[in-house]
């Protein structure tokens, strides 16, 4: 079934699942990063993290298991593989901690709005 064939009440408004290149992203590294923009339009946060992928399902997200300063955490991004971005070979400085990661496999970047109150 084509997207223009799938009817409307089977559209989620989510991006297509592939879950091929879900095995194959877990136990990847991965580079986070997350702006958030307030409510008057002004980036209020920018955070970095790092990890390694454990999960990755269409109900569940992509959980990440944080490493360096925030091992022993959690994050879990949205259920978008193709929001992974491959990352070239080098070392990567995340400006909000000062740590360096060696040759991640992936990168991938967010922006999170903030709703008026």
């Amino acid at each position: 079934m084509t997207d223009s064939e799938t009817p409307a009440s089977m559209n989620t408004g989510r991006p297509d699942w592939d879950e091929e290149l879900a095995e194959t992203v877990i136990g990847a590294t991965v580079i986070v990063g997350l702006t958030t923009i307030g409510a008057s339009g002004q980036v209020a946060q920018q955070i970095q993290m790092h990890g390694t992928i454990t999960k990755a399902s269409p109900n569940d997200g992509i959980v990440i298991a944080l490493a360096g300063k925030r091992a022993g955490e959690t994050y879990t991004l949205p259920p978008h593989l193709q929001a992974l971005t491959p990352a070239k070979a080098g070392e990567y400085r995340l400006r909000s901690t000062g740590e360096v990661i060696v040759d991640p496999d992936y990168t991938t970047s967010w922006t999170i709005n903030k709703p008026n109150n």
